[in-house]
């Protein structure tokens, strides 16, 4: 039988590389994987510091198990120009920073102890994707995801591609096209054995066919009661199979969703029914460790997204992420436009080559995800390229026709190869650009931007960032124009049938080159800061969920009297999905305030607006004149749901520290978020604290980045590591004006 074993564990890290010692094993730190070849401050550092060559090295002993098998190192991404070594001999190299690859050690193992060295470059080397331009985001050095050992037989399972050409018909069917691996290209006969599985158990479906060549399909016809994969109902299943051949068997089991998913010109469809497409993107970044972030990391992303800010998609920008950020996708619901390395530069010949390849590791890894919708196969933001975008969609149809293409671009008039047109669209916020009369426009004319007057698929996928960069704790009036900003084109995109949706541009702030963002190497352009604390932007998105799975209900003020220009908080927006709120200001009766329709009406859930639609001049002059506490409360189906007290004189009351998780898993690298906030004597964030916290850490595991945090906009985050030990980890957050704060984690 097939092992897949972690083999994450006890390997020696240092700088520099020099082939001489690929030999024996060389003196250096013991790490566990992931792992970041440099760990960064927060910002304000010289992002060149891992722009060179590292080290990895690992000792391990031959194994009964290996005789007669194929052994193999399956990596699941390292970053970037990797090269790998067995016992002194190079075994394989790759260039992609972000797909998978295969070092097989098999010819060149030895009974006893063997040394396995992965040189790996984080050079920015200008014949590998995305390098050779700028870019707006860094690549963190380090074999930064999962690695593990495979042991198969001689003839194995490579890959299975699945699918399900009439996932709407009442009778469904599956043909699953399986590559075998025999790479000592041995002769053999067998026989493969499948099975359809339901969630839970259960068999769907059997078949087997005999094999004695690399490829072969296996249908399944006639199936009956299968629920199709959808963004409010994910079902999953799972194919199993085992080849037995007389070298021995092999098993493999891949999940898999019936559905459909098609973009038109009147927009997109999800089984066959209209869905407004509404997200964000997404990098692969956190702070101080960069990429090199663990499971329970990546799925939070994807549970963030869906949960917290109600979206239905993100896009992978700029390059193929986690594959346990995608599986979460899958579990839950949450649609995926996935797309390859780059960032507005195209390379020569050889740079080309290679991107052409990101295109194949891209969909050969994911092709059987749900989540997955659409194949990114242009560089973003890149001029047009005939030939070469010719050749990357030839390829993506040609490995999976089940999905369509889509080519992001900011450039109008582009040549379309793909089959969706998909662009970035920042006209709103020119108006600001010195010249520029065109007015406060939120979206651009498509058949304008285009040049095709014809009918075709379409779809916003960048909007706002650079356009209005915002830090959590800038002034509110700044924060409100972000968060009209997000609404805006929220609002035009849902009222315009032909766009089939949107991801605005970014979930969260991120890392960036001194070329870039702000002047401490940070891109404020999300709607969560890096320690995906919300911004009140998210809220926007937040708050276009259903109420029954979540009441939003938040004003976009810090409720001073002299925060504003001028003073007072009118107008005022309050971000909710409720049916209408009712806001009491001091001794004065309470107003009824309903969504404001009139200005954003095809958001499912538009802002309440308190301006002078709504507020009488006399009292829109006595909420500037004095200050008075306010009290919020949101309404569905005429009962009060989440009041929120905003206090006239607020004073430092809880140091709030809380974990996303207290369980934590050894041996895995297993990290949590912690977020610690400031609140008042309501509960709310004081916006304005920013002291110190000092953070100590007791037991097996670590806190990583700094132990003393100032809270940036009365908050502040961190993550947990557990190390390899079990046991009791004891967190203690310290502060001048609160009482500590502990919180105990179990690691199992």
């Amino acid at each position: 039988m097939r092992i897949t074993e972690n083999f994450n564990g006890n390997w020696v890290f240092r700088d520099g590389f020099e082939p001489v010692h690929v030999h024996a094993l060389q003196p250096g730190e013991t790490v566990r994987l992931p792992h970041s070849a440099v760990e960064l401050p927060y910002n304000y550092f010289d992002e060149t510091d891992y722009q060179k060559p590292f080290t990895y090295q690992k000792r391990f002993d031959w194994r009964p198990e290996f005789e007669g098998r194929e052994v193999s190192l399956v990596f699941d991404a390292a970053m970037a120009d990797s090269v790998v070594y067995l016992n002194g001999q190079e075994i394989i190299a790759h260039k992609d920073g972000y797909t998978p690859f295969e070092a097989r050690l098999t010819p060149h193992l030895t009974h006893g102890e063997n040394l396995i060295t992965v040189k790996i470059d984080g050079s920015e080397n200008p014949e590998i994707p995305p390098f050779g331009g700028q870019i707006d985001y860094l690549c963190y050095a380090g074999i930064y995801r999962d690695v593990w050992l495979k042991v198969a037989s001689p003839v194995s399972i490579a890959n299975v591609k699945i699918e399900t050409p009439d996932a709407l018909a009442e009778k469904k069917s599956v043909i699953a096209r399986v590559f075998l691996a025999n790479p000592q290209g041995q002769a053999f006969s067998g026989t493969l054995t499948a099975k359809i599985h339901r969630k839970g158990g259960g068999d769907v479906a059997a078949s087997s066919i005999k094999v004695d060549g690399n490829e072969v399909a296996l249908t399944f016809p006639d199936l009956t009661d299968i629920e199709l994969w959808d963004i409010d109902n994910p079902v999953l299943y799972a194919l199993s199979l085992k080849l037995e051949t007389e070298h021995g068997e092999d098993v493999l089991t891949q999940r898999f969703g019936f559905r459909t998913a098609l973009f038109t010109p009147e927009g997109f469809q999800l089984n066959g029914r209209p869905l407004k497409l509404r997200g964000l993107n997404r990098h692969q970044a956190f702070p101080h460790t960069g990429y090199a972030m663990g499971r329970r990391a990546q799925e939070k992303d994807a549970d963030i997204l869906k949960y917290e800010l109600a979206c239905n998609v993100v896009r992978t920008s700029h390059y193929p992420q986690s594959k346990w950020f995608i599986e979460r996708c899958d579990e839950i619901g949450l649609l995926v436009f996935e797309e390859i390395p780059g960032w507005q530069h195209i390379g020569g010949q050889a740079w080309q080559k290679e991107s052409i390849e990101n295109v194949r590791r891209m969909i050969e890894r994911d092709w059987n995800h749900p989540s997955i919708i659409i194949w990114g196969v242009r560089i973003n933001e890149s001029q047009d390229n005939h030939a070469f975008y010719t050749e990357t969609n030839r390829l993506a149809r040609e490995l999976d026709p089940t999905r369509q293409t889509g080519g992001v671009r900011f450039i109008t008039n582009s040549e379309l190869l793909e089959d969706v047109y998909t662009m970035n669209d920042f006209i709103l916020g020119n108006e600001e650009l010195p010249g520029n009369n065109r007015g406060r426009v939120v979206l651009r004319d498509r058949v304008e931007t285009t040049g095709i007057s014809r009918p075709i698929p379409y779809m916003i996928t960048e909007y706002n960032g650079h356009m209005y960069p915002t830090k959590r704790f800038d002034q509110e009036q700044r924060q409100a124009e972000h968060v009209t900003r997000h609404l805006l084109i929220l609002n035009a995109v849902a009222g315009d049938q032909d766009i089939s949706g949107s991801t605005g541009w970014c979930m969260f702030d991120y890392n960036t080159h001194k070329d870039f963002g702000a002047g401490d190497r940070i891109c404020y352009h999300g709607v969560l800061d890096m320690y995906r604390i919300p911004k009140l932007a998210a809220y926007a998105y937040a708050s276009q969920g259903d109420p029954r799975d979540n009441v939003v209900l938040q004003p976009v003020t810090f409720w001073a009297r002299g925060e504003r220009n001028i003073g007072g908080v009118l107008p005022l927006i309050v971000l909710t999905n409720c049916d209408y709120v009712e806001v009491k200001f001091g001794e004065w009766p309470a107003k009824r305030i309903y969504p404001d329709r009139e200005n954003y009406p095809h958001l499912p859930h538009p802002p309440v607006v308190l301006d002078l639609r709504s507020v009488t001049p006399e009292e829109f002059g006595t909420w500037g004149r004095v200050w008075r506490e306010g009290t919020i409360t949101g309404y569905v189906d005429g009962e009060p749901v989440k009041t929120l007290t905003l206090p006239a004189d607020p004073v430092p009351a809880t140091l709030e520290v809380i974990a996303d998780d207290l369980e934590l898993r050894a041996s895995e690298k297993d990290a949590v978020r912690v977020v610690v906030r400031a609140l008042d004597q309501c509960g709310n964030l004081l916006p304005y604290f920013e002291e110190p916290v000092i953070l100590s850490l007791a037991g097996p595991g670590r806190i990583i980045g700094p132990s003393e945090h100032t809270l940036k906009g009365g908050a502040t985050g961190f993550w947990i590591e557990a190390g390899d030990a079990k046991g009791k980890l004891e967190l203690t957050v310290k502060s001048r004006r609160f009482d500590t704060q502990s919180i105990t984690f179990t690691v199992s």
